[in-house]
């Protein structure tokens, strides 16, 4: 039986892509430590410009108190309280600068994404969920876990498997039901001159 949360796509794409979705309740059912090695293994062969791989990763589960306080920490308030219940947390940063020559890298943010979508996929594939987060302090982080120069702290991740939503507050319980939605293609794919719709 479908989820409501799964996507309804114009044109025919893999199960997974529909199926990925960002939950905010979460089951406290701990991952595997083979799962999450299969998701960061996902994310290590993602594409990067000159194969830099510009992205760390910083993982911390429940049976690693301390460090998952710490993380959860690094949260900004709204989104502390419901990745609290997600069993993995994660802190993505990027490397600013390509190691070949020390230049900045203008795009080490996009390949992270890049990464990050791997990850995505994996754990859709494996039955968990992922929910990416801009919501983070990078100063805090970059304190509590002795991130050095050069490397910035960008998103957190919450990984886990879904739980009912019922135990969310109203606003999240609306958001965590209603169906996924997405712009048209129109709008996002042009042709010949920006505005003017390819297809």
């Amino acid at each position: 039986m479908s989820h409501p949360k799964h996507g309804r796509p114009d044109h025919p794409v893999h199960p997974l892509i529909t199926q990925r979705w960002s939950p905010y309740a979460y089951s406290d059912k701990p991952v595997s430590r083979e799962d999450l090695l299969a998701l960061f293994e996902a994310a290590r062969w993602a594409a990067s410009s000159y194969n830099e791989q510009p992205w760390v990763f910083l993982v911390a589960t429940k049976d690693q108190p301390e460090d998952y306080a710490k993380l959860l920490s690094c949260l900004v308030e709204p989104n502390q309280a419901w990745a609290k219940q997600a069993p993995v947390l994660v802190l993505a940063c990027i490397r600013t600068t390509f190691s070949r020559n020390g230049a900045p890298n203008p795009v080490a943010a996009h390949d992270l994404g890049l990464a990050s979508g791997n990850l995505c996929l994996e754990a859709t594939a494996r039955g968990l969920q992922v929910h990416q987060m801009g919501g983070i302090v990078p100063d805090r982080a970059r304190v509590l876990f002795g991130v050095p120069e050069g490397v910035q702290p960008f998103t957190a991740i919450a990984i886990g498997y879904a739980a009912d939503p019922a135990s969310l507050p109203d606003q999240m319980r609306v958001q965590e039901t209603t169906p996924r939605t997405r712009k048209p293609l129109a709008e996002i794919v042009h042709s010949g001159a920006f505005g003017k719709s390819w297809g």
